[in-house]
């Protein structure tokens, strides 16, 4: 599993903190409307909006809120559009971030991720600075007691994927971005619980920084995913095992 799989898990795993702020219902509800602008807003024309929406019920969330999710998505809220997009920008160390934000507020959106650069000395970067240094993935990780990794190599490669990786149970996916959706939904019809799916930034190479001084970037990683408007982040930063302990004690 690579660093950036092994902090997902990690977050995954304090999800009641998550909990406890509000924030669940808030990310799945971006999903879902993400799902439903990229394919519509009817879940068996849409694989990805069903599996969102199989999310949202699993942490019931009411029905309302999945319904009111879709219809922004499609834009049928009018009053609350959403905007896609995507920044670039420079942490300590020089390490590459790439932010993308989805929100009805674009000024609202980049004056916090200013913010949050600001106070820990980066910076933003102009479009194609750090961009180039990444390339889209797709990234599925399937929770469950007894997951034979055999069985989900064999559904997952059939569908598509480039990579499965077992680490202490959880069983990590990976996609060309072509293939995401197929693989997914492969995953899903053969009874898999998925924790986690999404579509993003992959670092070409990643830039090995010495522990302690990872640490203010860990730190802005994590600031800048709790903002409501994010929607993901991705770093080219090495996080390996000694940058997370360092980050945990820090």
């Amino acid at each position: 599993m690579s660093g950036h799989s092994k902090w997902s898990t990690i977050k995954r795993k304090k999800g009641v903190e998550d909990a406890k702020r509000g924030k669940i219902f808030t990310r799945i509800a971006r999903d879902i409307m993400v799902a439903a602008k990229e394919g519509g807003g009817d879940e068996n024309a849409n694989p990805k909006l069903k599996l969102a929406i199989l999310k949202a019920k699993g942490a019931n969330m009411p029905k309302d809120n999945i319904e009111r999710a879709i219809a922004r998505g499609t834009g049928g809220d009018d009053e609350n559009s959403m905007e896609e997009i995507t920044y670039e920008a420079y942490g300590p160390n020089s390490v590459a971030y790439l932010i993308d934000v989805l929100t009805d507020n674009k000024n609202r959106a980049l004056a916090e991720i200013k913010r949050v650069f600001n106070r820990a000395g980066g910076s933003l970067a102009s479009a194609g600075a750090v961009s180039w240094q990444f390339e889209r993935k797709g990234f599925i990780e399937l929770v469950g007691e007894d997951l034979d990794y055999d069985e989900v190599f064999m559904v997952a490669a059939e569908a598509g994927a480039d990579d499965v990786v077992n680490d202490d149970g959880t069983i990590s996916v990976y996609t060309p971005r072509e293939q995401f959706a197929a693989v997914e939904q492969a995953l899903s019809e053969a009874g898999y619980q998925i924790a986690d799916s999404m579509l993003r930034w992959e670092p070409k190479n990643e830039s090995d920084v010495e522990p302690e001084k990872a640490v203010s970037n860990m730190r802005l990683l994590e600031s800048l995913e709790e903002l409501d408007d994010v929607d993901a982040v991705a770093s080219n930063l090495a996080i390996t095992d000694d940058v997370i302990a360092a980050f945990e004690t820090a």
